[in-house]
């Protein structure tokens, strides 16, 4: 049961993921001006630009095989609670400007609802790691069993 469950909470994460990290690649230049948009420096920008999508894929790929879930959950709840605390420091307005850089669908999101949205990704994945045994998979011969 706890397998099954484990394999769910992780498919819904890896569609995020997913679907977070491509759109960044698939609009690079667009994702690339709105990370030189943010309230940090230049420099940082530049290498958010490439560590966030490849971050977010990589997320993805720990999540798709047993073995590697658990780590993919922890990856998973921390940089969601990045996130969720920069959107909530927006959605207050600790910003003297409101930058986004959000992929697709989440752009037409006001800051509230990003901000719930992100907190119940975090639950997610938080029951995740909650259900997951690491070591069972490894255990019971199953270490590269894909979702």
């Amino acid at each position: 049961m706890n397998g099954k469950l484990s394999g769910t909470l992780s498919i819904l994460l890896i569609l995020v993921w997913t679907y977070t990290g491509l759109d960044k690649l698939i609009r690079w230049e667009a994702s690339r001006k709105a990370f030189h948009n943010q309230t940090f420096p230049s420099e940082l920008a530049e290498i958010l630009a490439y560590a966030v999508p490849i971050t977010e894929l990589l997320i993805a790929s720990l999540l798709l095989f047993s073995v590697s879930r658990w780590w993919g959950y922890l990856s998973s709840i921390l940089l969601l609670t990045v996130f969720t605390t920069y959107v909530g420091l927006i959605w207050v307005g600790a910003f003297p400007r409101v930058p986004c850089n959000c992929a697709g669908i989440l752009e037409s999101m006001g800051w509230e609802s990003h901000f719930w949205m992100n907190l119940g990704f975090i639950g997610v994945a938080v029951w995740g790691l909650v259900v997951n045994d690491h070591r069972g998979a490894q255990r019971n011969g199953r270490s590269t069993e894909i979702v």
